[in-house]
């Protein structure tokens, strides 16, 4: 029979209901709930594949001290005493937290209530920094308030969908295929994306606007002054209910045309039909996402974009408004209880002498944080300055995620007492920590996280407790205990940290303030264990109900009018002659963060298995770059070496890298090492996305490709790239110079016993060498290597790891790096639910398969998280295209 539990996805902000089956063996399957509001059951490829990621290898299963084991006590005591030491000598801002959106409200909570009112700093940010601040600063300047107004419906009810600086199809795929079912349904809903790339989500666009990085501010400017000059401004909306259209206006105005292209790159013919589009259709909702918020102008773009709605009145109402769609599981729940440095819980203001009264009475705490803390780039400026004594980073690797990361580590690896607290033994960061804490992950939590359209869903444990791991919440509250704080941090469960939250969000609450979930405030288990999922808010006395902001005013600044905000247009060229490149970092499809979850399954490792550089044909042939060549990415700040991938979906002169890649999993691949660290400046919010680099050919003297069915030990190479794999491990590799002795380093680098002798081939004219070690019928690891990148197939080399060997046929079509006619190559995966390769695709369409639908229902493939479907009908394409010439 087995258990169900139904819990929510830990990844990115869109929150899809789970349902993690148990059965009697205690084997975990996942699918979508279909009863879940978010998702409706659908699952994108890697909540698909969750269940995959849930071992405990290489799990933190106990506390440690400078490297060895300890005991709780002893661990939670060493950092309560050096917190309250270094509090008597230095000051509590000599004390900071840097955590993250992949906490739950919990574990924020009472990180929260910890640092800012008994501690007394508000030196406590967030991961969440990097991803959404610019759409926090940009609400709270428009509405008075972080408030998102509307719902994951409102994308489905509009007429026109605006995506801009959001790749939907890989960062929010559950979104992406609401959107697209709704277009397949209603054929006259138009969608726009603006983005410098030819995104996989420009597969369903009317409209691609490949604007230049940073040309939204300018482009939405032009359509604000568009816009009042014609029937679509509503004079009503902004007299009544709105301050500043003027100013605003103004400064949108005096952006010539000529100025407007110039910053955009966009040819005029295609703005004229974006501002058309959006003054004749009134159902509009703009979806803006990390293209707008990781920016120097982030905050402003936000604005621009905002301004455009208050002026036509297009906010609040079914189908329309701007929506902000958050990166992470739980940056929202973050928000509500004050996760960013410069916010106080519930949404209060800490630079509000009358909420900080408020907030320090409910929690009878012994004082509160006067002014705002240090922004994460600031923070760790702190560290490296020495101002930071005592750190602890909870739930995040910022040694790989925050920009100039080569200074961010040496910052905390100088810092006199670190922390980590984490779910893996080993990340670029827990190398430094002298105190580290094991921590709950994904199906042994218990707690609630927010989703983009203000929704509350529980995440409920089904597996058991690992090892000594134990609760964010539990390991926070303890350091309060032993801190003297007992009273306030006697928590009996997660339960009563949520109701004390919600009774918060109500505490002298008279609807000036938009968080309000005191309807919630007396939830204790068991109501908190049944809890379903809800939208905020949800005030004390009311019914559960699903609720839009603004359509009638009622903003929360003291007047209860919006604000128009007079943005202007920064210059978007950062490169020289230096730094010729524009270099755009972010996501990919099938691996989250800096890959300590999804990198444990091999099915979503097999998509894209190293890091790599998009580059456009032209600039790659003038720098004499081949498809799949190693390339070098540098800025004053560092560099990275990573994989070139030819492609037109890049503009000219830009390049864009996966933020994913860290020193666990690459030699060179942390591209965090080339990012600049300059910050906009209302939200402290780095620019990842528009960076000067230069880029140029990595030379190496032999290439290579391996798989092994033992992980390998970090290889001694110049260049590797390693991923989980099925039956094993893929690696790819580069060297300097020749590798003479292949068979010792194999032995070394593969643990390869010495009784085990290889099979092997060498071509000394090509320089081609291969080897092969077997155990019985088993593949140990085998070893490809070329003067020039390794042109094996290396699905097929993957599939050898879980082939029986004991025929010799097999063993040496290994050796000879092809497969043989019984054992055919799927080619490079692009379905990665079903682990469906490019060659089954292109068979498929030969064999008379002319759809992406007719590709689904005979091998499967787009028809689960839809994610590649954009992908499939590439090559279908490719494929008619090549057999009519």
């Amino acid at each position: 029979m087995g258990v169900e539990v139904k819990t929510t996805c830990p990844y990115c902000g869109v929150g899809c209901g789970v349902i993690a089956r148990v059965d009697e063996a205690g084997t975990v399957t996942v699918k979508g709930d279909p009863e879940h509001p978010a998702n409706f059951g659908r699952l994108c490829s890697k909540g698909s594949a969750l269940a995959e990621t849930i071992d405990l290898d290489g799990r933190l299963l106990h506390p440690e001290i400078n490297g060895r084991q300890a005991g709780w006590d002893e661990a939670l005591d060493l950092v309560a005493s050096r917190f309250s030491e270094t509090i008597a000598e230095h000051g509590p801002d000599a004390i900071a937290f840097y955590v993250s959106g992949q906490l739950l409200t919990e574990d924020y909570y009472v990180a929260n209530k910890l640092m800012k009112g008994f501690i007394g700093s508000a030196n406590i940010d967030t991961n969440s920094r990097l991803c959404m601040s610019s759409s926090v600063a940009g609400h709270r300047r428009a509405f008075g308030s972080d408030t998102v107004p509307g719902l994951y419906e409102d994308i489905e009810l509009a007429d026109l969908v605006i995506l801009t600086g959001s790749n939907l199809a890989w960062c929010h795929p559950v979104i992406y295929q609401r959107l697209a079912a709704a277009k397949a349904a209603r054929p006259g809903l138009k969608i726009v994306v603006i983005d410098p790339r030819r995104t996989m989500t420009c597969d369903i666009a009317d409209l691609h606007l490949a604007i230049r990085p940073d040309g939204d501010v300018a482009l939405f400017m032009g359509l604000l002054a568009h816009l009042a000059a014609g029937p679509a401004i509503d004079q009503n909306y902004i007299g009544a209910y709105t301050e500043g259209f003027g100013t605003a206006f103004a400064a949108a105005a005096a952006l010539t045309i000529d100025d407007l292209l110039e910053r955009t790159g966009l040819p005029a013919m295609l703005v004229r039909e974006f501002f058309r589009l959006f003054e004749t259709t009134e159902k509009v909702v703009t979806c803006y996402s990390q293209g707008v918020n990781q920016s120097v102008s982030g905050t402003d773009k936000v604005n621009a974009i905002i301004n455009c709605h208050l002026a036509t009145g297009r906010i609040g109402r079914p189908g329309m408004g701007p929506f902000s769609l958050t990166g992470q599981p739980n940056a929202m729940g973050g928000r509500e209880v004050g996760g960013l440095a410069n916010m106080l819980a519930a949404h209060m203001a800490i630079e509000s002498a009358d909420d900080r009264d408020r907030v320090q009475r409910f929690w009878n705490a012994p004082d509160i944080a006067a002014r705002p803390g240090l922004k994460a780039v600031d923070l760790f400026r702190a560290v490296e300055g020495g101002r930071i004594k005592a750190l602890w980073i909870m739930a995040t690797n910022p040694v790989v995620s925050l920009p100039d990361t080569t200074r961010v580590e040496a910052a905390i690896a100088a810092c006199p007492f670190v922390v980590v607290s984490d779910i893996l033994h080993k990340t670029d960061t827990t190398r430094h920590a002298h105190v580290l804490l094991p921590s709950l992950g994904w199906g042994e939590k218990d707690g609630t996280v927010t989703n983009s359209e203000r929704r509350i869903s529980r995440q409920r444990p089904f597996l058991d407790l690992p090892g000594e791991a134990r609760a964010d919440w539990w390991q926070l509250a303890e350091v309060g205990r032993r801190m003297g704080f007992a009273a306030a941090f006697d928590y009996p469960s997660p339960a009563d940290i949520f109701a004390e939250h919600a009774a918060l969000s109500a505490f002298e609450n008279d609807g000036s303030r938009d968080f309000d979930i005191g309807a919630y405030a007396e939830t204790r288990t068991p109501a908190y264990d049944a809890l379903k999922p809800f939208q905020w808010p949800q005030p004390s006395g009311t019914n559960s109900q699903e609720t839009r902001f603004f359509a009638e005013g009622v903003f929360f600044h003291p007047d209860r009018k919006a604000r128009f905000i007079a943005v202007e247009a920064p210059a978007t060229d950062k490169t020289d002659g230096a730094y010729p490149f524009t270099l755009n970092t972010g996501r990919i499809r099938d691996q989250w963060h800096t890959m300590t979850r999804t990198g444990k399954s091999a099915r979503l490792s097999s998509h894209i298995a190293e890091p790599f550089a998009e580059i456009h044909p032209r600039d790659a042939m003038e720098l004499g770059i081949a498809d799949a060549a190693l390339v070098q990415v540098e800025s004053a700040y560092g560099k990275a070496v990573i994989r070139a991938l030819v492609t037109d979906r890049q503009a000219r002169g830009s390049v864009f890298v996966p933020m994913h890649w860290s020193d666990q999993n690459s030699a060179q691949g942390r591209i965090g090492a080339v990012v600049k660290p300059a910050t906009d400046p209302a939200s402290g919010q780095p620019a990842s996305k528009n960076v000067a680099v230069a880029v140029s050919r990595y030379r190496a003297d032999y290439y290579g490709f391996a798989v092994s069915m033992a992980r390998p030990k970090a290889p001694n190479a110049d260049y590797w790239a390693l991923a989980k794999a099925e039956g094993g491990w893929r690696l790819e590799l580069a060297f300097n110079d020749s590798l003479e002795d292949c068979t010792a380093w194999c032995r070394q680098t593969f643990a390869i016993p010495d009784h085990v002798e290889p099979l092997g081939y060498a071509d000394r004219q090509s320089g081609d060498r291969r080897l092969a070690f077997f155990d019985g019928e088993k593949l140990l690891s085998a070893l490809f290597l070329a003067r020039e990148p390794v042109a094996v197939a290396r699905n097929w080399a993957v599939s050898q790891l879980t082939a029986d060997h004991r025929n010799l046929g097999r063993r040496f079509a290994i050796i000879a790096g092809r497969p043989g006619a019984d054992m055919p190559d799927p080619g490079a995966t692009v379905c990665s639910c079903f682990s469906v390769g490019v060659n089954q695709i292109v068979a498929a369409v030969r064999s008379g398969c002319r759809s992406v639908e007719a590709i689904g229902s005979e091998i499967k493939a787009g028809t689960n998280c839809g994610s590649c479907r954009a992908e499939i009908r590439g090559i279908i394409n490719a494929c008619v295209a090549d057999a009519a010439e």
